[in-house]
């Protein structure tokens, strides 16, 4: 299989688990088309939810870090009017209630090569456990032969645009540290608890 996954229905990427399909991989999208966003009440703040091509893009906390980067234009939608962005509230009102959702919308945020193997790797992350950029530098230097760093792991992971879906709070430094969280180690801490991660 090819580094971007192999198409079908439509999306781009491995899936993994049984019954409803539980993750894509990340890709980069085709040619551009308007965005639409949602703006979502999560416990932790104000999100923006983003959809292009039926796809997630963006999935960003108010006001965080790269807050909307690589959005482009976009129109703002309303609650009812756009599936792809309700299925994304959906998993986040699950999420926040404290389940473990067990499906995903069909993700695909923008970014580089390297950025979306990492984006990628984040997905394998089991719910409730924590891993580091060191181990997800080794990983991907095992799965591609090519050497990577845990600094570039970290430039990556803080650059992820669909926040908590693909789980970048979950990874840790190397001394179990709450570092890289661009939505603030704060956040980062609340929601390693709200899943029994233990930190």
């Amino acid at each position: 299989m090819g580094d971007e996954g192999r198409e079908r229905d439509g999306v781009v990427g491995t899936c993994f688990g049984s019954g409803r399909t539980q993750g894509q991989a990340p890709s980069s999208p085709g040619p551009a088309q308007e965005a639409l966003t949602l703006s979502y009440e999560s416990p932790l703040g104000w999100m923006t939810l983003a959809q292009r091509d039926g796809k997630l893009v963006g999935a960003w906390f108010d006001g965080q870090k790269h807050d909307r980067a690589n959005l482009g234009a976009s129109a703002q939608a309303q609650p009812g009017e756009d599936a792809t962005l309700d299925e994304a509230a959906a998993w986040l009102d699950a999420y926040f209630a404290g389940e473990e959702p067990t499906w995903l919308p069909p993700l695909r945020p923008v970014g580089t090569d390297f950025q979306r193997r990492v984006w990628r790797e984040l997905l394998s992350i089991p719910y409730g456990r924590t891993t580091t950029y060191g181990q997800v530098a080794r990983s991907i230097a095992a799965k591609t032969g090519r050497k990577a760093s845990a600094r570039a792991v970290g430039a990556a992971v803080g650059r992820n645009p669909i926040s908590i879906l693909i789980p970048c709070h979950r990874v840790l430094g190397a001394d179990g540290s709450l570092t890289g969280y661009a939505g603030g180690t704060q956040r980062k801490q609340i929601l390693l608890s709200l899943e029994g991660a233990h930190v």
